[in-house]
């Protein structure tokens, strides 16, 4: 091992980066994933919703309301005479206002368009912010076959669109049992 004592001769700058802390980093990080990725797998395994008693929410118009299922086993869509119900292989259906059929790329745009138009009537961004009442929420109405890729995308859509607050409607329980 040698050392330099900055003696003798013309001293040049170091140009090679110290990759110890990067190395320690790196190693301290993997250690993290090594340990919490297994405790989230187990934990999202053993995940129970539990069933509480809905309470009902304010309803406002301006809430965007969305139906999302699929076709069935057939390739029929809802309202389509002789469905089936959905199904879990079919393609993602999803209703603009639980009525109107719409694609992603529609839904972004419709959900855009109308929001915008809420934002605009209430008296811009700063309305909304000053007075969160004000602000619309999607409500989505799921199938109990569609699947979650059907579900999320329409989630994704609409939070794109600009729209803060996603929620679900139910069917409640009977609190009398």
């Amino acid at each position: 091992m040698a050392i330099s004592s900055g003696g003798g001769g013309a001293e040049t700058p170091m140009s090679d980066i110290n990759t110890t802390p990067l190395v320690d980093v790196m190693l301290v990080l993997l250690i993290i994933f090594l340990i919490a990725v297994p405790v989230a797998i187990q934990t999202i395994e053993k995940l129970r919703i539990p069933v509480i008693v809905a309470v009902e929410s304010k309803n406002k118009v301006e809430n965007l309301l969305l139906t999302v299922s699929t076709t069935d086993d057939a390739g029929r869509s809802a309202g389509e005479p002789g469905y089936q119900g959905a199904s879990r292989n079919g393609e993602c259906r999803v209703y603009f206002n639980n009525i109107t059929p719409v694609s992603s790329e529609e839904l972004r745009d419709k959900a855009f368009k109308r929001l915008d138009g809420i934002v605009k009537r209430a008296g811009g961004p700063q309305a909304l912010i000053d007075n969160p009442d004000l602000i619309p929420q999607v409500h989505i109405r799921g199938d109990v076959n569609a699947p979650w890729r059907c579900v999320a995308g329409t989630i994704y859509n609409v939070q794109i669109s600009g729209y803060p607050t996603v929620g679900f409607i139910t069917n409640p329980t009977d609190p009398n049992g």
